[in-house]
């Protein structure tokens, strides 16, 4: 379901969060807030597909969104899960080709959408919006070179103890933002696979496992210096 913001100006406290709007002056993120409209989706409802027509930026108001590519036998593989303040779509505004991926809400959500034309419309009257969009795509794109490498190049224990580390950011207690399914995906490893490593981990005394999501990291330092064959 799409509508109106109700009260544009209600969404500029998600607006603001977003990395290209962050810092804009209040005339500048107004005209962002009144462009914008509200989607709200069930959990399990699809933001778009692949085939469907792109040109839209959608920032997550609340809940949680995962973009996923489905492989010709039908497998997931897991391309990120974002967050309130988080945003997809934005290659589809400079291209006219159809979207190539999914994106389906994994919680109850709530989508800011803007329209493609408009918001090009509005980086042509203040370029500091049009050089933070190609600042956020330069590193977008540099995090999803080294995601590659990473699967490429890296064991799955090696690539595991870095995604704990990267999500943990400095604390001891993580509680996934996805199922541990998910999070093996994103990883290019099987569920197996994961709980295996996350066991082997466990028994090393490095992390301790609780419940279906939550990990605690026992010795960071030691973690990242650990490492096993495979």
């Amino acid at each position: 379901m799409t509508h109106s913001c109700p009260s544009c100006e209600g969404h500029r406290g998600c607006l603001e969060h977003v990395p290209i709007f962050k810092g804009l002056n209040p005339v500048e993120m107004s005209e962002i807030a009144h462009i914008a409209a509200s989607r709200e989706l069930k959990k399990g409802e699809m933001v778009y597909g692949a085939g469907d027509e792109g040109g839209t930026l959608f920032v997550l108001y609340t809940g949680k969104v995962k973009r996923y590519r489905l492989s010709e036998s039908g497998k997931e593989q897991v391309l990120e899960v974002i967050g309130m303040g988080e945003f997809i779509g934005e290659l589809s505004l400079f291209s006219s080709l159809p979207l190539t991926d999914y994106a389906e809400a994994i919680e109850d959500s709530t989508l800011c959408t803007l329209q493609g034309q408009k918001l090009k419309e509005l980086m042509s009257k203040y370029p500091s919006i049009a050089f933070k969009v190609m600042d956020e795509l330069s590193r977008r794109l540099e995090k999803a070179e080294s995601r590659i490498e990473s699967i490429s190049l890296t064991s799955v224990t090696r690539r595991l103890i870095d995604a704990l580390l990267e999500l943990a950011d400095g604390k001891k207690e993580i509680n996934l933002p996805m199922t541990k399914g998910d999070f093996a995906s994103q990883l290019g490893m099987s569920q197996e696979t994961l709980s295996r490593k996350l066991s082997e981990l466990q028994e090393e005394g490095l992390l301790r496992l609780k419940g279906h999501r939550k990990i605690i990291i026992l010795d960071p330092d030691a973690l990242d210096e650990y490492e096993i064959e495979g």
